[in-house]
């Protein structure tokens, strides 16, 4: 048979193949790649590409800012919203730069987390909730939510997967309106004291769900109201160097106590026994038995029961445990062993040892045949002995 050498087809396949595996890596290496959730360049579910460029379509200018110092470079004047998305990488100092430096716009948040809202006032509170769908039912006039040129949120429908819903704890905080109730809080949240806006439902900004329900037109509300939208998306670099994550910071605040708690739990048990244990005390036994009479006893027990193998197998056992410590035979050896050392050593056959010491011979019909095994079990034992 001849080989066939590869055809000219499949050389070229595998060039095809390799060269788009090469564009494949380059285009990689080369683009920029934005995997963060809600990010304006991500065009993946988690993304909000699509929400920057409607607004884009609509007029409204979007700035993209990745770094606290670039904010800060930023113009921001009244008119201009200042939407932050992947609230988890904002650190507190740069929330109190960022609420200073967007003093003359509108601050929106989108799901920040409790101990931002705490950072923002302590009585506020952030809540996890879920909920199918939610109407606006606004407790003031919603075209307020969206600043003085607004469009109201009345008749809207909010449908996403998570929500994170504020409450005020003494109603002084969040003076303004708040919309989408669920679970004691509401989704939309404005203070208008610094014109803040918290907003909970961070997926209906997302390319994923941003056409479920009302979602595309209650985010043009929040957002697309002015003529400017300053896009930060925070970057974990800009926290100061006491606010890096470390073991510490991920424990709740009560480990600390807690740990405590059970030190002082585990310190008064060890005192607790230690009272109750005294030293150790000896005490004579009330009665000392002599072998002989135990022996005896075990012996009348047997009798009485008329249990022969048992009383037979006792005998075989302790004649076969003295033969093999004086003819040298491991203890751990069989029967079959230690009756061929003794036949070795006494110069007898193994056939009448062998009946006489295993356990599978038949067992003694009588007391006298059991008195006469026990005998003949002393005998070879002596014999052995003399040998």
């Amino acid at each position: 048979m001849t080989r066939r050498r590869p055809g000219r087809g499949s050389l070229l396949v595998g060039l095809a193949v390799l060269v788009a595996f090469a564009a494949a890596v380059w285009t990689t290496a080369g683009g920029e790649q934005y995997p963060d959730p809600l990010d304006p360049r991500n065009p993946g579910p988690e993304g909000a590409q699509a929400l920057a460029e409607v607004l884009d379509d609509e007029g409204v200018e979007v700035e993209v800012v990745r770094s606290a110092e670039d904010l800060e470079d930023t113009r921001v004047e009244r008119g201009t919203t200042v939407l932050v998305t992947g609230t988890d990488a904002l650190s507190p100092s740069t929330l109190r730069r960022l609420r200073e430096h967007a003093g003359p716009g509108r601050l929106v948040l989108v799901e920040p987390s409790y101990l931002l809202v705490e950072e923002i006032d302590g009585r506020l509170l952030a809540t996890s909730a879920s909920a199918d769908g939610l109407d606006a039912d606004c407790t003031r006039a919603s075209r307020d939510v969206g600043g003085p040129a607004g469009v109201g949120l009345d008749d809207l429908r909010l449908e996403v997967d998570g929500l994170t819903v504020f409450s005020d704890t003494d109603g002084a905080v969040l003076d303004g309106a708040t919309c989408f109730a669920s679970t004691g809080g509401s989704v939309v949240a404005e203070s208008t004291a610094e014109d803040l806006l918290l907003f909970g439902a961070g997926e209906a900004l997302s390319n994923d769900q941003v056409l479920r329900a009302d979602n595309a037109a209650i985010a043009l509300r929040l957002v697309g109201t002015g003529e400017r939208v300053v896009w930060y998306v925070p970057d974990p670099a800009d926290a100061t160097a006491d606010e890096a994550v470390s073991l510490g910071s991920l424990l709740p605040r009560w480990i600390g106590p807690g740990l405590w708690l059970g030190a002082l739990a585990l310190v008064a048990l060890v005192l607790w026994r230690f009272r109750r244990l005294g030293p150790l005390s000896t005490e004579p036994l009330p009665v000392v038995v002599r072998a002989v009479e135990t022996a005896r006893s075990r012996g009348r027990m047997y009798r009485r029961s008329g249990d022969r193998s048992h009383a037979a197998a006792a005998l075989r056992r302790a004649a076969r445990t003295d033969l093999a410590a004086r003819l040298g035979v491991d203890r751990r050896a069989g029967t079959a062993a230690v009756v061929e050392a003794a036949a070795r050593h006494l110069g007898a056959p193994q056939e009448p040892l062998a009946a006489l010491l295993d356990d599978h011979s038949p067992p003694p019909a009588t007391d006298q045949e059991l008195v006469r095994l026990g005998q003949e079990l002393a005998q070879l034992r002596r014999e052995v002995r003399r040998g």
